[in-house]
């Protein structure tokens, strides 16, 4: 991959950096959703430690620069004697990041089914543990698809912060395929388009349940 213009084998390389994007936007989203979704039971929780513990998760997370958190994944935790290698350390830190979003996106869905919801759950004599998983939830997920969905997007986008680390993402393998041919117009050009072809059917998606969310919420108040 040195000298000479742009090859198929320079494209084939951005699409194997595609590939480890999108794994990596899979670990993050499967990593970080699982553990959004205990900051979310947390941060609705009757227990004020646990919510003061979210709550200052969020806080701490969100007001964190991801690029921040990805330098202390990688190389503070090398500091304390843990070496990692680039896809852990990226992973870690994405998931972290994935974690206090969707955790908050997810808290407001749940506070979002209406509150008859709620008292209707109370006058059957559930649990409370019984009324978030056979009423709350199951409204709650319908309401936090159409987000969460949306989110999956900035997922995809912040991929492009880990080749600070060294791993071999969409935007190193551009910058690898730059450093041996000199042409950075064609090079990120290509790989606009590639996280365009990636990113667009996740957000018109988004938007689709977004109005089908919209529509059934005005029919069933009809």
């Amino acid at each position: 991959m040195t000298g000479g213009g742009f090859t198929f084998v320079h494209f084939e390389f951005l699409l194997l950096g595609a590939l480890w994007t999108i794994g990596l936007s899979i670990i993050a989203f499967v990593g970080g959703g699982i553990a959004g979704g205990v900051v979310a039971l947390a941060r609705v929780s009757p227990a004020w430690p646990l919510r003061w513990l979210a709550i200052g998760w969020i806080q701490l997370v969100q007001g964190t620069p991801l690029l921040v958190v990805l330098f202390i994944a990688y190389f503070g935790l090398s500091i304390m004697g843990f070496e990692l290698p680039p896809l852990v350390a990226a992973s870690i830190a994405l998931v972290v990041y994935v974690s206090a979003y969707l955790g908050e996106i997810w808290r407001g869905c749940i506070q979002a089914v209406p509150p008859t919801q709620w008292e209707a759950a109370e006058c059957l004599a559930l649990t409370r543990t019984q009324r978030m998983r056979l009423v709350i939830l199951p409204q709650a997920v319908r309401i936090a698809t159409p987000p969460t969905v949306g989110f999956m997007v900035q997922i995809v986008k912040n991929t492009s912060l880990v080749s600070i680390v060294g791993f071999v993402e969409l935007v190193r393998a551009g910058q690898l395929i730059n450093n041996s041919i000199f042409q950075p117009f064609l090079v990120y050009v290509l790989i606009a388009a590639i996280y365009f072809a990636l990113c667009y059917p996740l957000s018109v998606w988004s938007r689709r349940l977004e109005q089908r969310l919209n529509f059934g919420t005005r029919a069933s108040q009809a």
